[in-house]
């Protein structure tokens, strides 16, 4: 297995263009993470909520401890849906972010984004026919659900649906590209608005109201989290001369 420094998980250095098992990273050892791997494995955001204003704290406490219930979608396409987040962001084991719980918490409250795409439908909707799509692509290959797939065809499914290569059924009634752009604007708010998502990334959390003083290129806050995976995969890519 390759080592934490080397570039094998990065996507573009691996046959196919495959994600990496997730082992390739460090271990989680201090809060949690989507799988326990990150590249800064000694920090949880959540030990410094103490630091937040009790709003703040309060919200994204309740992403952990309370996370919403599904009442949007039915049993059916949350079944399909929830194996498509999954299979969007990456997460092949637990602990998982709920992100399809967080969807459908803002279709549920009709919480908008304030815009539209011309020839879409509603985004409660386009999530429907996307389930329904994501079933009619499983029927083909003798599956009663796209969550029942085996991952190869699952990742097929949703490498086509990314290139907007899906075709027939709801397919030929929706703008296959668009589509993938909605829903996957859903899906990373989703992700990213959750602090498992922050301690992977090194997110500090919350600037308020304590704020920064180390505002110069290269400096870091004390208690800020320090990566222990010293390799840029920008730098790198760009040197290789990847796409």
């Amino acid at each position: 297995m390759a080592g934490p420094r080397d570039a094998g998980h990065l996507p573009n250095h691996r046959p196919g263009r495959e994600p990496a098992p997730p082992e390739e990273l460090p271990r989680q050892r201090r809060g949690t993470t989507p799988q326990m791997r990150t590249r800064y494995p000694e920090w949880d955001v959540l030990a410094e909520a103490g630091h937040w204003d009790e709003a703040t704290r309060r919200l994204v406490l309740a992403r952990v401890d309370d996370p919403p219930q599904i009442r949007f979608f039915t049993a059916t396409e949350a079944r399909a849906l929830r194996a498509f987040c999954d299979v969007a962001v990456a997460q092949d084991d637990d602990p998982r972010i709920p992100v399809l719980e967080a969807v459908d918490d803002r279709l549920a409250s009709g919480r908008g984004v304030g815009y539209r795409h011309v020839g879409l439908p509603p985004d409660g909707d386009l999530w429907r026919q996307v389930a329904r799509g994501l079933d009619e692509q499983a029927a083909r290959r003798g599956a009663t659900s796209f969550a029942e797939l085996a991952e190869e065809d699952r990742l097929t499914i949703v490498g086509a649906f990314a290139d907007g290569k899906l075709a027939g059924g709801v397919w030929e009634v929706l703008d296959v590209s668009l589509a993938w752009s909605v829903v996957m604007r859903d899906v990373l708010d989703a992700f990213y608005a959750h602090p498992w998502s922050w301690n992977e990334i090194g997110f500090a959390g919350p600037a308020y109201p304590r704020g920064f003083a180390r505002l110069a290129p290269g400096q870091r806050e004390a208690w800020e989290a320090e990566e222990e995976f010293a390799l840029d995969p920008v730098r790198d890519t760009a040197r290789r001369g990847l796409p």
